[in-house]
């Protein structure tokens, strides 16, 4: 029989904020990595990205505004240094708790570049802050480079687009490490967005949702579930009322109207049901599952989470 082919998606929780509060947190990521592994499954991870970005980017520019012989840090090259050591984390802890179980993986991170559209309307809208607080003459600056600033409590703050995923550049790749039976992080924070440009590939100036990315990542790799981990164990509408409800089980018609309503916060569990309906649309074979962290092989033996198919 084939082995499931399962992306899992982790989001901050996995991670935490501080560089020791992330190599304490992977720890229990790699747990839940493991218990799909040891099941038999083959996994691909994808990740957060939020705070650990926005440090390297502060860090970044800062030093850039100190020392003028050296430049500001553009998004994608700071996303690309949240890959590296985010994926340094992961893949040592995942190696380290495998180890312990007696399974012998190459645990591997690719650094990972995702294609959006130029004329994407994110890019005229843009909702995510970004940086540190700028002061109102650095924020006039920012704005004559083309940029857009917004009133932040303390001064000012850029803010930047979240464009839709189109096309995973290193994806060949990806594919050849999981099917030669590697454990593979990829499309780290989203990926790095880019433009293609003839032959070059242009960083944008960009955050990509991780959960729509994952989805991207899930279907170019025919994937069989899309397992997103949160701090959630699953979607509750009312909560915390009398008429509390727990979703366990959705289709993605459902799924589709808890969207179109907005029920749920857009850039959270919004998104995480956006991505779970592009995964697996009208394909009956496939799933996604949202649930917490530490609950992946429950949610994928069905005992836990939220799962969402393409049929009531």
């Amino acid at each position: 029989m084939a082995k499931k082919k399962v992306v899992v998606a982790l989001g901050h929780s996995a991670l935490g904020v501080t560089l020791p509060e992330q190599m304490n947190a992977v720890k229990t990521a790699a747990k839940s990595i493991a218990d799909l592994v040891e099941n038999g499954c083959q996994v691909v991870i994808s990740h957060s990205n939020g705070p650990q970005v926005g440090m390297i980017h502060k860090a970044m520019n800062e030093f850039g505004k100190l020392h003028g012989d050296y430049t500001n840090a553009p998004m994608s090259v700071c996303s690309a240094m949240s890959q590296g050591y985010i994926g340094y984390d992961l893949q040592n802890a995942i190696h380290e708790e495998l180890l312990r179980r007696g399974i012998f993986k190459t645990v591997v991170t690719v650094i990972t570049q995702v294609a959006v559209d130029p004329y994407d309307e994110a890019f005229f809208h843009p909702t995510k802050t970004i940086g540190r607080i700028l002061t109102e003459e650095e924020a006039e600056q920012e704005k004559k480079k083309g940029n857009y600033v917004v009133p932040v409590e303390g001064g000012y703050q850029r803010i930047i687009a979240s464009p839709e995923p189109k096309e995973i550049i290193e994806i060949d790749a990806i594919r050849s490490l999981v099917e030669a039976g590697h454990i593979v992080i990829a499309c780290g924070g989203g990926g790095i967005p880019v433009l293609r440009q003839e032959t070059h590939l242009k960083g944008a100036s960009a955050v990509i949702e991780k959960d729509l990315a994952s989805s991207v990542l899930a279907d170019s790799l025919h994937a069989d579930e899309l397992i997103i981990l949160s701090g959630i164990e699953h979607l509750v509408l009312h909560e915390g009322t009398e008429h509390e409800i727990i979703l366990k089980n959705l289709s993605v018609s459902e799924a589709k109207e808890y969207v179109d309503k907005q029920v749920f916060p857009q850039e959270t569990t919004g998104a995480k049901l956006s991505a779970s309906i592009a995964f697996v649309g009208e394909n009956k074979e496939r799933r996604a599952i949202i649930t917490e962290l530490t609950k992946a092989l429950e949610g994928h033996e069905g005992k836990t989470g939220t799962i969402i198919t393409s049929i009531s």
